[in-house]
C-alpha cells in the first residue's frame, strides 16, 4: 500500500493541476477547488452555462489521475437500469447474469443530471452515499475511489427536474467555472491552432494508488478545537439566518472539515487555519440551504447567505504556534 506525507500531497497536487491546466486554461482556483473535493473523496456539482468546459474538466481529471472514466448523458427517457446495470437472463445455463452499468467506474460524469426524472436521479443516490449498488436484492460494491462530477445548466428549466434537497446534500461542493478572461480565451484559441486538433492529450501525473494515498494523508491534518468550533458556528449561523428556511445539516460541518484539511495539505501545512475554512465555506454550504420562498424573486442565493454568515461570525485568531499534535 502506497503511503505519502503531506509534502508529497502538495507536490503531486501541483503536478496534477499543472497538467489539467494544459486543457483548461486560466481556471486554477476553480480546478483547485474540484481537486480539493476529489482529495476529500467527495462528489462535485458543476453548475454553469453551456460551453464552459464542464465536461472537459471531468475528463481531464480522469486522465491526469489515471482513473477509469464513464459518462452518462441524462435525458428524460433514461432508466435507472441504464445507470446501475441490470440482470440479464443467460439461456446457455438458465441463470441470470449481472451486467454492470456505467456507474461501475472511478470517475463518473453525470452530464445534465437535472434532465432525468427523479427515479433515475435517485439511482445515483445509493452509489454516491454508500459506494455500492443494489440490484434485485444483491449488493455490488464500487471500487475506490468512486467520484461523481455532475453538471447542470442554470438557465434552462423547461423539461428539467430540479435535484431534491436530499440529493443536493450528497454533493460535497457546488462549483462554477465561469467565462475566461480575454487573454485566457486567446490562449484557448492559440493552443487549438497550434495542435491542429480538438483533442487535448494529457499525461497521467498521479496513479490511482497515489490518489488513494493522498486521500489517506489528508486525514492526518490537525484541526484545532477553536477552528473546529468556528466551523460549527458558521453552520449554526445558516440555520438561524432570517433569510433561510432550512439551514445546513451536520453534513455541512463535515464538508467544511474535509475541504479545509485538503486545502491546508495543498499548501503544505499540517494544520487548518481559519482562512482555509473561509476559502471553502461558500462552495461547501451554499447549495445546502433552503431559502424562504419570497426571496426567490429577489434573486438571493444560498451563496449570498453564506457570505453574510462569514461576515458576521467571528473567526478565531490564527495561532503562530499552530502545529499538529504529536
Amino acid at each position: 500500500m502506497t503511503e505519502l506525507g503531506l509534502d508529497g500531497v502538495s507536490v503531486r497536487s501541483a503536478a496534477v493541476l499543472d497538467e489539467v491546466e494544459r486543457a483548461v486554461v486560466g481556471k486554477r482556483p476553480e480546478l483547485e477547488l474540484i481537486l480539493l473535493a476529489i482529495l476529500a473523496d467527495g462528489h462535485v456539482l458543476v453548475e454553469d452555462y453551456p460551453g464552459l468546459a464542464k465536461t472537459l474538466v471531468a475528463r481531464s481529471f480522469a486522465q491526469v489521475l489515471d482513473l477509469s472514466f464513464a459518462r452518462i448523458q441524462f435525458t428524460p427517457d433514461l432508466l435507472p437500469a441504464d445507470v446501475t446495470g441490470s440482470s440479464v437472463y443467460r439461456q446457455s445455463d438458465a441463470e441470470f447474469e449481472f451486467r454492470p452499468g456505467p456507474v461501475f467506474t472511478n470517475l463518473l460524469l453525470a452530464d445534465e443530471i437535472n434532465r432525468a426524472p427523479p427515479k433515475t436521479q435517485s439511482a445515483l443516490l445509493e452509489s454516491m452515499a454508500e459506494r455500492q449498488v443494489t440490484v434485485e436484492g444483491e449488493t455490488h460494491l464500487l471500487e475506490p475511489p468512486f467520484l461523481v462530477i455532475a453538471t447542470q445548466n442554470p438557465i434552462e428549466y423547461e423539461g428539467t427536474y430540479p435535484l431534491p434537497e436530499a440529493q443536493l446534500d450528497r454533493f460535497l461542493i457546488r462549483a462554477r467555472i465561469g467565462y475566461p478572461a480575454r487573454d485566457d480565451e486567446w490562449q484557448v484559441l492559440e493552443r487549438r491552432r497550434e495542435r491542429m486538433t480538438d483533442e487535448v492529450v494529457l499525461a497521467p501525473a498521479c496513479a490511482r494508488d497515489d490518489l488513494l494515498a493522498m486521500q489517506r494523508a489528508v486525514e492526518r491534518v490537525h484541526v484545532d478545537r477553536s477552528v473546529g468550533l468556528y466551523m460549527v458556528d458558521l453552520v449554526a449561523a445558516t440555520r438561524q439566518h432570517p433569510q433561510v428556511q432550512v439551514g445546513a445539516s451536520p453534513r455541512g460541518s463535515l464538508a467544511l472539515l474535509k475541504l479545509s484539511r485538503c486545502r491546508a495539505a495543498l499548501d503544505g501545512r499540517d494544520f487548518v487555519s481559519p482562512d482555509d475554512v473561509k476559502a471553502v465555506a461558500v462552495p461547501a454550504l451554499g447549495h445546502r440551504l433552503t431559502l424562504r420562498p419570497e426571496l426567490w424573486v429577489q434573486r438571493v442565493s444560498g451563496d449570498d447567505v453564506v457570505r453574510d454568515c462569514l461576515a458576521r461570525v467571528p473567526a478565531p485568531a490564527p495561532r503562530a504556534d499552530a502545529v499538529a499534535e504529536p
